[in-house]
């Protein structure tokens, strides 16, 4: 089976990258017309919170799911639901993707929403 270059790249980076209880691991999948962000414990493998251009709370002010600015509001809100569960410090998996564009907007608004990674 021939694997896509993204995905040898995402394997690749998460040989290091692994989220301990203290850190847990932030997720980025994005596709052509959204970006989905979660934040994992590896150890339990459990979802503990999830942001996506899809959501409702982000349907009235999202026209397009896939640019740099509905990046930056997925940010905030994954920012805002994990501090509302008493995550503050997390690992930052960026999925085999590069850290630019849609990916560090994502990482950036997380990071001003009071994430630290």
């Amino acid at each position: 089976m021939i694997e896509a270059p993204r995905h040898r790249r995402h394997f690749r980076v998460r040989k290091k990258i692994f989220g301990t209880t203290e850190k847990l691991r932030l997720n980025v999948f994005r596709s052509m017309n959204h970006i989905y962000a979660q934040v994992i414990n590896d150890y339990s493998r459990v979802t503990i919170a999830s942001a996506s251009s899809l959501d409702k709370e982000l349907r009235g002010e999202i026209k397009n799911g896939g640019n740099i600015d509905s990046a930056k509001m997925v940010g905030h809100l994954i920012a805002r639901r994990a501090l509302s569960k008493g995550i503050k410090k997390v690992v930052f998996d960026r999925g085999g993707y590069l850290y630019h564009g849609r990916v560090k907007a994502l990482a950036d608004a997380a990071r001003e929403g009071g994430l630290e990674f």
